[in-house]
């Protein structure tokens, strides 16, 4: 299962993205949000869904541990498959998202282009208890998120004390909203390109 993916942005286009992880590129759906937040050679880290059919195996990206989840969740639904669940966190908000189920706003999700009245309405049932305005434990920002980050930063050469040290200066910086890709770039920016104090610290 590859949970995630910390590397270079090697290839871009509106629905995809190509992440150099060491040297092995991995092809990436992603929102088009998500595309336009992207720039080739940018690093970036995504937390992943990795889909398997018989037809092959599809890895989704997203920025931060949140959409993970919803989208997900949104594959829980009957009719809503991973394309799906994409163009609707393409179209919506994860907060946009969470007030029309509990809302029961299925106009919402009407509103993306594939989604019908009927399976508006089963998503707003479907999903109904389990995404609510101000739910928590779904838009709050939670150790995950940081996890990921501390994974790739020791990917790149640091120490986990220095690595979690630097995400949670992260977490305080930004605040608990940012996306995991934004963390990195903040954590990335106060540790600098040197690596002599990991090494040091070993």
């Amino acid at each position: 299962m590859i949970a995630s993916l910390a590397g270079n942005v090697v290839a871009l286009e509106v629905g995809s993205a190509i992440i150099d992880v060491a040297g092995v590129g991995y092809l990436v759906q992603i929102t088009s949000d998500t595309a336009h937040q992207l720039k080739i050679g940018q690093s970036v880290l995504l937390s992943t869904s990795l889909i398997v059919r018989e037809d092959g195996f599809t890895l989704f990206g997203f920025t931060s541990i949140t959409e993970q989840k919803v989208f997900d969740l949104l594959r829980s639904v009957s009719g809503v498959g991973p394309k799906s669940a994409l163009a609707i966190l393409g179209t919506l908000t994860v907060e946009q998202i969470i007030d029309a189920v509990g809302l029961d706003n299925d106009a919402a999700f009407r509103s993306v282009s594939g989604i019908g009245p009927k399976t508006a309405k089963l998503i707003i049932v479907t999903l109904a208890g389990k995404l609510v305005p101000n739910q928590k434990q779904v838009s709050r920002k939670d150790s995950a998120t940081i996890g990921l980050v501390v994974t790739a930063l020791t990917g790149l050469g640091w120490t986990e004390r220095i690595a979690l040290e630097a995400a949670n200066q992260a977490v305080r910086k930004l605040g608990e909203s940012a996306s995991s890709n934004n963390l990195l770039k903040a954590a990335l920016s106060q540790l600098g390109s040197s690596k002599t104090v990991s090494a040091s610290d070993e």
